[in-house]
């Protein structure tokens, strides 16, 4: 009995397979088809809305996620009012009261607007944060202004000890207040980068260039920002944390400036004292 070559269901002769028929190939129209969603899927902006994928995708950052509470950044006013009401009256804006009225108005203002986190993005809520900004950098420029001043006249008039302690207060507060500044101004704001509005980021911080080394809901909070500051002042540089944009190193360079004048003129009359 003779079969024909559909009934053989062994391999032909040599080991070699039969050819995959026609059929089974998947035609070119589809392919492209496959892989134009794949690379939609990876392109995909934030738009605030995503589904399971592609939240898997975008970090966290660059996506819509809730804002970041507000305990943070208003601990950190608070601290510079406080700081800000202990300095000698010489050092502050006369009268004492009102640079604290003023910002404590200020800082009421923001909080009625998002007073638990913030996600609500309006123009006027962003005024106000800068305004509140601008407000206690002014008051802190003019004592070291008036600190420096002292000391390069050698009218200071003070011990070590209080020199050091007010030179201290003022460049505390100046990191406060360029923390302040990087969180409201990068990528337009919290509220802005809550919505991820704006996929280009002003500072560059490590777990956005190694996402696998940070935690899948990572985004940069008041915090980070302060730590920024912190790291700015003491080293005069950039660390870990790289400016990106141009006003982002601007605004590095001015606060490496200020910081390098008040602590080296504080720190040098200090040592004339104790010698």
């Amino acid at each position: 009995m003779t079969h024909s070559p559909d009934d053989n269901d062994g391999p032909p002769p040599g080991g070699s397979r039969p050819p995959v028929p026609p059929a089974a190939i998947e035609r070119p129209d589809v392919l492209a088809e496959r892989l134009a969603r794949i690379e939609a899927l990876l392109t995909t902006p934030a738009r605030g809305t995503f589904d399971e994928a592609e939240h898997r995708l975008l970090p966290a950052w660059r996506r819509a996620t809730r804002g970041e509470p507000r305990w943070a950044a208003t601990s950190a006013v608070v601290a510079v009012l406080v700081i800000q009401w202990v300095l000698p009256a010489r050092l502050v804006v006369p009268p004492r009261p009102l640079m604290p009225a003023v910002e404590l108005a200020l800082l009421a203002c923001l909080i009625i607007l998002n007073p638990h986190r913030i996600e609500r993005h309006s123009r006027v809520y962003q005024v106000v944060g800068l305004t509140l900004t601008g407000i206690i950098g002014g008051a802190n420029a003019y004592s070291a202004v008036r600190l420096i001043g002292g000391v390069v006249r050698g009218t200071d008039g003070e011990s070590a000890g209080h020199l050091l302690l007010n030179g201290g207060g003022i460049w505390l507060t100046n990191t406060a207040i360029f923390a302040l500044l990087y969180w409201e101004l990068d990528r337009g704001g919290p509220a802005a980068r809550a919505a991820g509005e704006r996929p280009v980021p002003d500072f560059l911080f490590v777990q956005m260039q190694s996402p696998d080394l940070a935690p899948p809901h990572w985004e940069p909070a008041f915090l980070d920002y302060f730590y920024l500051s912190f790291t700015n002042s003491t080293a005069f540089s950039p660390t870990d944390v790289m400016p990106v944009t141009r006003k982002a190193k601007l605004w590095m360079l001015v606060q490496s400036a200020v910081s390098l004048v008040v602590v080296v003129l504080v720190v040098a009359r200090a040592v004339n004292i104790l010698d």
